[in-house]
């Protein structure tokens, strides 16, 4: 620990990471098919064009790549006609780096663990189906709809027409008693929405 750290309580928690800045990072999903797609059109093309640039040197060229072709569309075309094309390509090869660089929706909802080194996540449909079937426990809950929002879970009830709102209470107590025995990070707040059946 450095004499900063031993002077400022809050430091050395702010220098480590967090547990749920760990499991975000963990649990983000690789952006896989975009970067096979890429690899695979790179792969095939620079591999062709080694290949012919080789057997060219070597005095027999393959003719897979046309390159005399390519010589002449390229003496004969001016910047101006070849701008679209261009664009077109630079547009590509931007949306691929961005796509690369923003990270996807994450299908698992990080969980509190005592080893540090450790990173477990609850998928969000696992999730959900555990916070409905507790939801639906609650006396007088006919049925339960649960939605995993960015800052918030929405659980809406189906009741009957006798119900109160000491149900609502009871329905996010129970709900957030499972998150809380589950662990899960960062859910956010609970709101329980009520609505009679029939109406």
């Amino acid at each position: 620990m450095t004499t900063l750290q031993q002077i400022l309580p809050g430091a050395a928690v702010a220098a480590q990471d967090s547990p749920l800045r760990r499991s975000k990072r963990a649990l983000r999903p690789a952006r896989t098919p975009a970067g096979v797609f890429v690899a695979s059109v790179l792969t095939a093309a620079l591999g062709l064009t080694t290949a012919e640039v080789v057997s060219a040197l070597l005095g027999s060229p393959l003719g897979w790549v046309p390159v005399d072709q390519a010589l002449a569309f390229a003496s004969k075309s001016s910047w101006s006609e070849l701008a679209p094309v261009a664009l077109a390509v630079a547009g590509a090869g931007a949306a691929l780096l961005l796509l690369a660089l923003v990270p996807g929706r994450s299908r698992l909802v990080p969980v509190e663990t005592s080893d540090p080194l450790i990173v477990v996540g609850i998928t969000r449909a696992g999730l959900r189906r555990t916070l409905r079937a507790v939801a639906q426990q609650v006396d007088g809950v006919e049925k339960a709809k649960v939605r995993l929002r960015r800052r918030r879970i929405e659980v809406t009830v189906v009741t009957g027409p006798e119900s109160s709102g000491a149900m609502l209470r009871q329905v996010g107590t129970a709900v957030g008693d499972r998150l809380a025995g589950v662990g899960t990070l960062a859910t956010g707040e609970v709101v329980v929405r009520l609505r009679r059946k029939g109406a």
